[in-house]
C-alpha cells in the first residue's frame, strides 16, 4: 500500500488490516536491520582479504545479474522513461558505490564504535533534510526521539573498547558514506514512485558495479583477495542475503512508510551487531548495554508516534 509523504503523517484508522500492515512494517523493518547489522563481519572479511573496491565492484555485478534476472523471471518490467533510468542509476551510485564505497575505505583503519555511531547519523540526517526535501513533518517529538535514539547508541559504544578514538579522515569517509545514503533515500522517495521494485533493485546494483570498476582500477590496480572460505563464505553472504534480499526489503519499506520513520531503525542496527557478538563469539552483554537498548527502544517508539 503506497502511502504519500503527507498522508503518512496523518493518523491512521486502526482498523484490522491497518494493525496488520503496521505489524508487517515493523516486522520487516527488524529484519531489515539484523541483516543489515550482521553484514558488518563479512564485510570486514572483505576489506581486510581482498581489494576493497574490486570485492564491492564484483559483489554488486553478480548481485545485479541475480535479482535482474529474478525480476524479469517474477514479471517485471524495464523503466519506461529516460527519467527512470537516471533515478534508478543515482540510485545505485549513491546508495551503493559511494555509501559502501566510503564506508568500505573507513573501514580499513575505523574502530568498529566509532563506525556505529557515525552510521546510526543516518536517521538524524534524513530528518534535518526530510520537510523541505520530502515534505515530512519533523515535530519536537520526533526530534526528542531521535535524539534518544541516537544518545543510547552513543552511550553503548563509548563504553565499549576500542571506540573512544579514530581517525578523522577516517571518520569523514564513514559520514560521506552517511550522507551518500541519506541523498539515496530521497533519490527513491521523489523519482522512483511506481517503478518496478524487483526491476530497480537489479539495476541499481549494476549501475553501483559500472561506477566502481575505474576507481577500483585506478586506487587498486589489479584485484588480489587472499583465497579462503571464509572470504567465500562472506562474498556468497552478502551477495544473496545483503545485495539481493536486504536491499528488495529495503525498498520495500520505504514504499510502504515516511523515510525518516522507517530509518530511525537504523539506531538499532549497533544493538542488533551486539547480539551477534554475543551469540557467536561469547563478547558480554552489560547493563549499559541493556539500557542503551531501552533508550534505543524508547526513541524509536516516539519516532513511530509522533
Amino acid at each position: 500500500m503506497n502511502r504519500s509523504a503527507g498522508s503518512a503523517a496523518q493518523p491512521l484508522p486502526r482498523s484490522a488490516t491497518d494493525s496488520r500492515a503496521h505489524l508487517l512494517g515493523l516486522a520487516g523493518a527488524l529484519m531489515y536491520v539484523f541483516l543489515w547489522a550482521s553484514a558488518y563481519v563479512p564485510s570486514k572479511i572483505g576489506v581486510l582479504d581482498s581489494s576493497p573496491l574490486w570485492f564491492l565492484t564484483v559483489r554488486f555485478a553478480i548481485a545485479g545479474a541475480l535479482t535482474l534476472a529474478l525480476g524479469f523471471r517474477l514479471g517485471g518490467r524495464l523503466p519506461a522513461v529516460r527519467r527512470e533510468w537516471l533515478a534508478i542509476g543515482a540510485l545505485g551510485v549513491l546508495g551503493n558505490a559511494l555509501y559502501l564505497g566510503f564506508t568500505y575505505e573507513a573501514l580499513r583503519h575505523l574502530a568498529s564504535g566509532v563506525g556505529a555511531i557515525v552510521a546510526s547519523l543516518n536517521p538524524l540526517v534524513l530528518a534535518i533534510v526530510a520537510p523541505s526535501l520530502l515534505g515530512e513533518r519533523l515535530t519536537p517529538l520526533k526530534i526528542a526521539g531521535l535524539l534518544l535514539g541516537f544518545g543510547g547508541v552513543v552511550g553503548v559504544m563509548v563504553a565499549r573498547a576500542g571506540s573512544g578514538s579514530a581517525n578523522p579522515s577516517d571518520v569523514l569517509l564513514a559520514f560521506c558514506g552517511v550522507i551518500a545514503s541519506v541523498a539515496a533515500t530521497i533519490v527513491f522517495k521523489k523519482f522512483c514512485g511506481g517503478i518496478d521494485l524487483r526491476i530497480t533493485s537489479g539495476l541499481q546494483l549494476l549501475a553501483a558495479s559500472a561506477v566502481l570498476v575505474v576507481p577500483a582500477a585506478v586506487f587498486e590496480g589489479a584485484p588480489h583477495a587472499m583465497a579462503s572460505l571464509r572470504l567465500g563464505a562472506a562474498f556468497v553472504y552478502l551477495i544473496a542475503v545483503i545485495s539481493v534480499g536486504a536491499s528488495l526489503l529495503w525498498f520495500w519499506l520505504l514504499d510502504r512508510g515516511e523515510a525518516s520513520r522507517v530509518s530511525a531503525f537504523y539506531f538499532l542496527t549497533p544493538i542488533f551487531g551486539l547480539f551477534i557478538a554475543y551469540v557467536m563469539l561469547g563478547e558480554p552483554v552489560g547493563a549499559r548495554d541493556v539500557g542503551g537498548l531501552l533508550a534505543i527502544a524508547l526513541g524509536i517508539f516516539i519516532v513511530q508516534r509522533a
